[in-house]
C-alpha cells in the first residue's frame, strides 16, 4: 500500500513539475479543459517556442498561445505522428499528407489532421502529394466543404484529375472533361512503343515522339512513342 502512495505521489509531482515548465515557456495552464489539455500534448514530448522561432526538422505545431512569450505568442512542437493534429501554419514533415480540418481548433485559429501517406487515402485541398503518388479523384463537399482529393500509387491505364504529378515512366495518353467531380481527368500508362500521348505528356528517357495525330488524346491532338 505504502508503495503505491508513493508511486502515485512521484507520478503527481512529476505531472506538477511538467506544467509549471509548460508555463515557464509560455504554456498558459489555467483554464484548460480536459480535450484542449489532450490535443495539446501535456504529458507528452514537446516543447513550448515563440513566434518566429524555427520548427524543428519532423516537428509539427500542434498547439497556440497568444499570450505566451511576453505577448508575442507561443507555439507547441511536437515530433509527427500518424493521425496527430496540428495547427494552421503547421509544416508537414515529409510522408505525410492533410486529411481533415476544424475551423475552431488550435484555439479558434484552425487545425489539421496529418496522416501517413498510403493508397486510396482522401486528402484536404492544398495537401502535398507524396512523391510517387497521383490524385485519382475528387470530392467538391470533402474536407469540411473546401475539398478532397484521393491519393493513389500509380498504375497502367490509373485516370487522375487535373493538376496530378505523373510518376517517372508514366505518360498521358487520354483525356475527360468530365472527369474527377468535373475537375477533368487525364490516363497514365506506362510507356511503351505505340502509345499515342497527349500534349504535355511527358517522354520518359529512352523514348521519342514522332507521328502526330489530330485526333489523338481524345481529339486535342497526340504524338505516338517509338524507342530513341
Amino acid at each position: 500500500m505504502t508503495d503505491r502512495v508513493a508511486g502515485r505521489g512521484a507520478r503527481a509531482a512529476a505531472a506538477s513539475v511538467a506544467l509549471v515548465m509548460a508555463v515557464a515557456l509560455g504554456g498558459t495552464v489555467s483554464g484548460m479543459s480536459a480535450a484542449e489539455a489532450g490535443t495539446t500534448g501535456w504529458g507528452f514530448p514537446g516543447k513550448w517556442s515563440c513566434s518566429g522561432q524555427p520548427v524543428a526538422a519532423g516537428n509539427v505545431i500542434t498547439d497556440h498561445d497568444s499570450a505566451g512569450c511576453n505577448g508575442s505568442g507561443s507555439w507547441y512542437q511536437q515530433s509527427a505522428k500518424d493521425g496527430i493534429w496540428t495547427c494552421s501554419g503547421s509544416p508537414v514533415v515529409a510522408g505525410y499528407v492533410i486529411t481533415d480540418h476544424l475551423t475552431t481548433g488550435c484555439r479558434g485559429i484552425g487545425s489539421w489532421r496529418h496522416n501517413l501517406v498510403h493508397d486510396g487515402i482522401w486528402t484536404c485541398s492544398g495537401s502535398p502529394v507524396v512523391p510517387g503518388y497521383v490524385i485519382s479523384n475528387h470530392l467538391r463537399a470533402g474536407c469540411g466543404g473546401i475539398g478532397s482529393w484521393q491519393h493513389n500509387l500509380p498504375h497502367d491505364g490509373i485516370w487522375t484529375c487535373s493538376g496530378s504529378p505523373v510518376v517517372a515512366g508514366y505518360v498521358i495518353t487520354g483525356h475527360t472533361v468530365s472527369g474527377c467531380d468535373g475537375a477533368g481527368a487525364w490516363r497514365h500508362n506506362t510507356a511503351r512503343v505505340g502509345l499515342w500521348t497527349c500534349p504535355g505528356s511527358p517522354v520518359p528517357p529512352g523514348f521519342r515522339s514522332t507521328l502526330y495525330n489530330a485526333g489523338a488524346c481524345d481529339g486535342l491532338g497526340g504524338w505516338v512513342l517509338a524507342r530513341a
